[in-house]
C-alpha cells in the first residue's frame, strides 16, 4: 500500500449516510493498520532495523506529506490511527432548502461521499439542533449541494457512495414517461462526481447511461452465503432449491445455484401494468406459474430490492401452495417501505417463510430486532472497494467475488 497518499484520502458523510459512512471509516482505518504492520515488519528485516524505527521512518514521510492533525491517535513508533472523515456542517432552512458547507481543506483530495436516500429516520441539521424525516428527494438534494460543496472546494476526484442507487426502478419507458435513473445520473455526473459506487443495482442498463462516470456495482452474494450457511437447523442437502422470483432475478439466482450446486426454478409473474402497487396487499400481480419443483423442498430466493413487499410475500404465498418447506429469501436493498414491516410479521406468523436476509445498505431500524429477519454488514465490502480505488488497484475480486464462495465452500 502506498502510505505516501494515505491522508489524501477524504470521507464526507452526508446526514442520510452517517452510520454507514462511520461503519465504512472504521473499517478503512483497521484495514489501513493491518497493511501499516506488515509492511513495517518487511521493511524492518529488509533494512535491519527494529519495528518502532521502521514505523516511525513511515510516519515521518507521510508527516512531511500531510499535517499530522490528520491523525486521530498513535505514537510515531506505531500506527497513527487516520481520521479520513471531513467535518462537514449541514443546515436545513424553514423553507426546505439544504446547504452543505465543508469547514476543512480538502483541495487536491480524493473524496468519498456517502449518503443513503433510503434513510427515513430523523437526521441532524443546523449542529444537531434540527432533528428531521427526509423523503428520497430531499436526501437528493442534498447529495447534490454536498457534491457541488465539495467541488467547489477544490476535491481532485469526487466518488459517490450511494449503496442504494435512487430511481433505479425508473430505467426503461414503456410510454410517455422518463427515464429517471438515467437522468439521475447524468446531473450527478454534470455536477463533477466521477464514479459511483453503488450495491446490485436494479437494472445493468443504467450502467450504460453515463458520458464519462464510471458506475462500480457491488454484490453481496458472499456476505449473504455465509449467512445462509450458518441459519441453524439448516441443511444444503439434495432437498434445497432455488427459485428466482421472476424473470428479471435469473441471473442473480442463477450464480446462488451455480455457488451452492443447487437445481434452480423459475417463477413466472403476469402482471397487469395498468394498476400501481400500493402496499403488500394490493400490487399488479395478476398470475403466477413455477417452472420446476418445490414439493417438501427448502426453497432460496434472492431478489435485489424489497418495497411494498407483495410480490415476494405473493411468490411465498404461492410456494408454500406449491408444497414447499422452508421458504427462505435474500435482499440486498431492504426497503421495507410502507406497513410492509407489519405485513411481514404476519407472513411469518403464518408460516409463509422462515428468514429473511438483508444487508445493512440501507439504514432501517424496525426489522433489526425482528426473528425472522438476519441483517449482513456490507460496510466492509465498501471499505475494501474504497481502498482499491484510491490506491489505484484492481477491482475485480471485488465485482466478481465467484473465487472466495468457491474458497468458502471449500474449507466448510
Amino acid at each position: 500500500m502506498n502510505y505516501s497518499s494515505l491522508t489524501n484520502l477524504a470521507v464526507v458523510a452526508c446526514p442520510g449516510g452517517e452510520v454507514f459512512a462511520d461503519e465504512v471509516i472504521l473499517h478503512l482505518q483497521e484495514g489501513y493498520r493491518r497493511n501499516f504492520e506488515v509492511m513495517t515488519a518487511e521493511l524492518a528485516a529488509r533494512y535491519n532495523l527494529d519495528a518502532p524505527r521502521a514505523a516511525a521512518g513511515i510516519n515521518f514521510i507521510n508527516d512531511v506529506l500531510s499535517p499530522p492533525v490528520q491523525y486521530v491517535s498513535g505514537e510515531t513508533g506505531g500506527f497513527q490511527t487516520p481520521r479520513f472523515k471531513t467535518a462537514t456542517r449541514f443546515s436545513f432552512f424553514s423553507n426546505g432548502e439544504v446547504k452543505a458547507e465543508i469547514l476543512e481543506s480538502i483541495r487536491g483530495k480524493d473524496v468519498y461521499i456517502v449518503q443513503d436516500v433510503e434513510n427515513h429516520y430523523p437526521v441532524l441539521f443546523n449542529e444537531g439542533k434540527t432533528r428531521q424525516v427526509l423523503s428520497v428527494n430531499d436526501h437528493l438534494m442534498t447529495t447534490f449541494v454536498t457534491v457541488d460543496a465539495v467541488r467547489q472546494a477544490g476535491a481532485d476526484q469526487v466518488t459517490l457512495v450511494m449503496p442504494i442507487y435512487p430511481y433505479s426502478r425508473q430505467h426503461k419507458k414503456k410510454g410517455r414517461e422518463g427515464l429517471t435513473a438515467s437522468r439521475v445520473g447524468k446531473i450527478l455526473e454534470s455536477l463533477g462526481v466521477n464514479r459511483i459506487i453503488t450495491l446490485d443495482i436494479h437494472s445493468r442498463e443504467i450502467t450504460n447511461a453515463f458520458n464519462c462516470l464510471r458506475l462500480e456495482n457491488l454484490h453481496a452474494s458472499y456476505q449473504i452465503i455465509r449467512s445462509l450457511a450458518g441459519l441453524p437447523g439448516l441443511v444444503l442437502n439434495d432437498d434445497f432449491v432455488v427459485v428466482s422470483p421472476d424473470t428479471g432475478a435469473v441471473d442473480r439466482n442463477k450464480f446462488y445455484a451455480t455457488a451452492l450446486k443447487k437445481p434452480l426454478a423459475l417463477l413466472y409473474k403476469e402482471r397487469d401494468y395498468s394498476r400501481i402497487s400500493k402496499d403488500a396487499l394490493e400490487n399488479n400481480i395478476s398470475e403466477i406459474k413455477l417452472l420446476g419443483n418445490v414439493q417438501g423442498k427448502t426453497v432460496f430466493m434472492a431478489d435485489d430490492m424489497v418495497g411494498t413487499g407483495g410480490t415476494l410475500l405473493k411468490a411465498m404465498q404461492f410456494l408454500k401452495d406449491q408444497g414447499a418447506g422452508k421458504v427462505i429469501a435474500a435482499i440486498s436493498l431492504p426497503l421495507f417501505s410502507g406497513d410492509a414491516v407489519s405485513y411481514f410479521d404476519a407472513a411469518y406468523k403464518a408460516g409463509l417463510f422462515f428468514r429473511i436476509i438483508g444487508t445493512n445498505a440501507i439504514y432501517h431500524e424496525a426489522v433489526l430486532q425482528r426473528e425472522w429477519y438476519i441483517t449482513v454488514n456490507i460496510t466492509k465490502l465498501f471499505a475494501q472497494t474504497i481502498c482499491r480505488l484510491h490506491q489505484g488497484l484492481s477491482l475485480s475480486s471485488l465485482l466478481d467475488n465467484r473465487d472466495v464462495i468457491v474458497k468458502l465452500f471449500a474449507e466448510t
